[in-house]
């Protein structure tokens, strides 16, 4: 006996939508109570695709062989770049199409017992399970993955997506060094300092870039990111100041301070953040540099900023002077600001691609106790939150794309992988590979509609 067919047949049919079949629901939104971790539900008004007034797209958007939209013809240069056209940020695509990077993190098969014991099952082999997650990621809009996915195993499918490899650059020299550790999420650094200033870090980074070279010529390359979450603390300037006195990274912060005359007594919340600018000018200055010597093709997309850098200025700023867009990932609010977005791309001069974000639904029985994302009830709601997060996105004119946290649920069997990655529904597939129709349908929906949307959007201003 084979296996047993991988997902509803009803997720691979093409999908079109008419002018007469789109639903349009206009009146208040819809209001969802979500909660994260163990705090206290509380709701939120929700903004769906069929709540727009006046939005009825007549047929789906004619895309090209990366994903890119039909129409505009801009400039081709074989690979993917950004460019401003009016208002808005777009992504330029190989063959001089708009394009927005709409992908998925983590594509991969799960390495759990579960994981491991329910693929051949379902799939026969990781072969088939590539061929039919690829196809499922197509019927559903995705044009792309994001970290963690299996790239090459996924480039080799008869229609790729255009893939965002991580290559950990200081991560891998803290652990070369020594002194890091795994927190929720991401490594972690001794008092919270990255190690940007050692003199070794730029002879690493230039060596750690050479595996570049081995895709640099690949049109489904979108671009790399070099590190997940790195630390950029309000207090960074007092840690750096703390370290042993032979410490590179408080030497340095020794003659930031001398430059500029400061009185370590006296300083400034204003000193505190220029400070942040410096240590992410010198680590995106050592990155890039390397990046772009071993392959000049591809963008470079950041370190995923995550916490108190993202009010920061001096941090964008400094971003800005070398990435070509900065990666964002966004927890703890339910609707993206779109001031909050416009601000971040105006202080980098560079758009903005949100690479992690997601709701995890109550009805799994999963615990849904680690990760940062909400809680909602249903994976309907899971759905309708997808939507609304996205529209707000598409309105800001600032986002370039979007990256859902993650492709498979986590399995509580396991207990070896990272400890925000234990417990919760964060998948659009379960540990068992089984699809969360709700939430797909709800994503098909509005993937389809994002680049009309873009015109609608752009039109009511």
């Amino acid at each position: 006996m084979g296996p047993r067919p991988a997902f509803p047949a009803l997720l691979l049919v093409a999908f079109s939508v008419s002018a007469e079949e789109a639903p349009v629901r206009q009146g208040p939104p819809l209001r969802i109570q979500a909660w994260r971790g163990k705090g206290k539900p509380s709701e939120h008004d929700t903004r769906i695709l069929s709540h727009l007034a006046d939005f009825a797209p007549k047929e789906p958007a004619a895309l090209g062989k990366f994903g890119g939209w039909l129409g505009e013809k801009h400039k081709a240069t074989g690979f993917f770049r950004v460019e401003r056209l009016g208002e808005r940020w777009w992504l330029i695509d190989p063959e001089g199409h708009r394009y927005l990077h709409i992908a998925v993190n983590a594509v991969r098969p799960g390495s759990s017992p579960r994981n491991l014991r329910t693929l051949p099952e379902r799939f026969g082999s990781v072969e088939n399970w590539r061929d039919t997650t690829v196809a499922l990621l197509h019927d559903l809009a995705f044009n792309g993955t994001g970290s963690w996915s299996d790239d090459a195993l996924l480039r080799a499918a008869a229609q790729p997506l255009a893939y965002t490899p991580n290559w950990n650059f200081m991560s891998s020299y803290g652990k070369k060094r020594g002194g890091t550790y795994q927190l929720p999420g991401h490594t972690g650094y001794p008092s919270n300092c990255i190690f940007a200033f050692d003199p070794e870090f730029e002879t690493f980074a230039d060596q750690h870039a050479k595996q570049l070279a081995a895709t640099k010529d690949d049109p489904w390359l979108l671009g790399h990111f070099s590190d997940n979450e790195l630390p950029f603390p309000k207090d960074s300037l007092d840690r750096y100041l703390s370290l042993k006195p032979d410490d590179p990274g408080r030497r340095a912060a020794e003659a930031w301070l001398a430059e500029r005359k400061l009185d370590r007594s006296k300083l400034t919340a204003k000193d505190r953040d220029e400070w942040l600018g410096h240590l992410a000018e010198r680590y995106f200055s050592v990155v890039a540099r390397a990046i772009r010597k071993h392959d000049p093709n591809h963008l470079y997309l950041g370190s995923r900023f995550h916490s108190y850098e993202k009010g920061c200025p001096p941090v964008f700023a400094a971003a800005g002077r070398h990435l070509d867009a900065v990666a964002v990932n966004v927890y703890g609010v339910w609707t993206p600001p779109a001031d909050m977005l416009q601000r971040w791309a105006a202080w980098a001069a560079r758009p903005i691609l949100v690479t992690e974000w997601y709701a995890k639904g109550a009805d799994t029985g999963m615990p849904n106790l680690t990760g940062a994302g909400w809680t909602v009830a249903t994976q309907q709601e899971r759905g309708w939150f997808y939507q609304n997060f996205t529209l707000a996105l598409l309105e800001s004119r600032a986002c370039v794309g979007w990256h859902w946290f993650k492709y498979m649920d986590n399995d509580p069997e396991d207990t070896t992988t990272d400890p925000s990655n234990r417990d919760s529904n964060k998948g659009i597939v379960t540990a068992a590979y089984e699809p969360h129709v709700p939430l797909m349908d709800a994503m098909r929906e509005l993937n389809r509609a994002a680049y009309p949307l873009t015109e609608y959007f752009d039109r009511r201003r």
